[in-house]
């Protein structure tokens, strides 16, 4: 069975679109937009939602440094994530010849990368890479197809593979931050899957020649997302558990969940599946072209769809909460549903529900911040890129 992509539209670029056309793993992808027709209530919450884009972008745009980087220099990702808000403008406001602060930001991010392909300065390589590549991508500018082709064969480089000679590694098939901290983990393998993923319309570019283009191992990257999932019968490590409250979520890497374990019986306790690596962990099984009826990917639905909440990132508490929305919102775009049925029958519109949590959150000079400050969300730069993207994927699915 297909994904639905006919609305995921989060990603405003001509490029994408002739990504969607392009036969990947022998699964035709059709990028044709449907017809719909919006009530009176859906016009209203897409004036709100285009309302508070704008506000966004318009705060976003006074925090960038005269250098053209947003929030830190040394993290090419959070100015990427800033041009790639700006450039999913729902109306194309910030793609013509009049935004020279767009053109500066480019500038900074094409003076991040390197001779071997990367695009960051010195740390977390696969990370800044990654998301630098969709904000190259959305560009919409041919200028740059060099570098997204070398960024795309850096990350293929990064796919971890211990097994030359050493022994199979749990983390094999993964990709990590690429820095000291070797091993491979969810996040940094969506974002490295995500990024090959929106860049593998480049091996029929007639410009590229089938010697340059280099391929993810694919395989190897469903292991290790499978040893990342609480699956019996698909996970082949000792941890893992098929309980109710857990079976079908994700851990951060094999054998270590940022939400801790909890007792399940006398003697077993569980790595503790939550919220926003599971919905990473969906999407990483969409961009590996896995099919929607595929028990993993079933299982990573469901456990989502039981543990559907606005209040927290599950497990975690206020712990990531806007990269929760974030891979949310992208995740059940691709996954094409536009309702979830709860546990007790209830079904919710998600679209409807999380464009206005994230209205009522954000400050009223236009910025969004979260409280805690794990995984930098106290950077209101950061956070207002996330937020302003999963409001430009929502409005394009209302």
């Amino acid at each position: 069975m297909k994904y639905d992509l006919s609305r995921f539209r989060a990603y405003s670029s001509v490029i994408f679109i002739i990504m969607f056309v392009t036969m990947i793993s022998g699964i035709a992808i059709s990028a044709q937009k449907e017809v719909l027709k919006p009530t009176k209530q859906d016009l209203s919450l897409k004036n709100e939602v285009l309302h508070a884009i704008d506000k966004g972008l318009k705060w976003l745009a006074t925090q960038q440094d005269p250098k053209g980087f947003w929030s830190q220099p040394d993290y090419p990702a959070l100015s990427a994530l800033a041009l790639t808000a700006f450039m999913g403008h729902p109306n194309g406001a910030y793609k013509s010849d009049k935004t020279p602060f767009i053109d500066k930001g480019y500038e900074y991010l094409t003076q991040c990368v390197k001779p071997d392909g990367g695009i960051y300065v010195s740390k977390l390589a696969n990370y800044n890479t990654a998301i630098a590549v969709m904000a190259f991508q959305v560009s919409g500018n041919p200028a740059y197809e060099k570098t997204l082709l070398n960024a795309h064969n850096f990350l293929v480089g990064m796919q971890q593979d211990s097994s030359k000679g050493k022994g199979e590694s749990l983390y094999d098939g993964g990709i990590g931050y690429g820095d000291k901290y070797e091993h491979s983990d969810m996040s940094n393998t969506m974002f490295a899957l995500e990024a090959l993923y929106y860049t593998q319309y480049l091996k029929q570019d007639s410009k590229t020649s089938p010697s340059e283009f280099k391929e993810l191992n694919i395989p190897a990257a469903i292991k290790f997302l499978q040893r990342c999932q609480n699956l019996p019968g698909y996970n082949d490590q000792a941890w893992v558990t098929g309980d109710p409250q857990n079976k079908g979520g994700f851990i951060y890497f094999p054998g270590d969940s940022k939400a801790g374990e909890m007792d399940i019986s006398d003697d077993k306790k569980a790595l503790r599946s939550y919220g926003s690596i599971s919905y990473a962990g969906l999407l990483s099984y969409i961009y590996a072209q896995m099919d929607k009826n595929d028990p993993r990917v079933k299982a990573a639905y469901d456990w989502l769809r039981k543990n559907y909440t606005l209040d927290e990132n599950p497990g975690m508490g206020q712990q990531g909460l806007y990269y929760y929305y974030h891979t949310m919102a992208k995740a059940l775009s691709l996954y094409g549903v536009s309702e979830l049925e709860l546990v007790n029958g209830q079904k919710v519109n998600w679209r409807k529900d999380l464009a206005l949590k994230l209205m009522n959150l954000q400050n009223k000079d236009g910025y969004w911040v979260n409280e805690n400050n794990r995984w930098w969300e106290k950077d209101p730069g950061l956070v207002t890129a996330y937020t302003v993207i999963t409001l430009e994927m929502i409005y394009k699915g209302l």
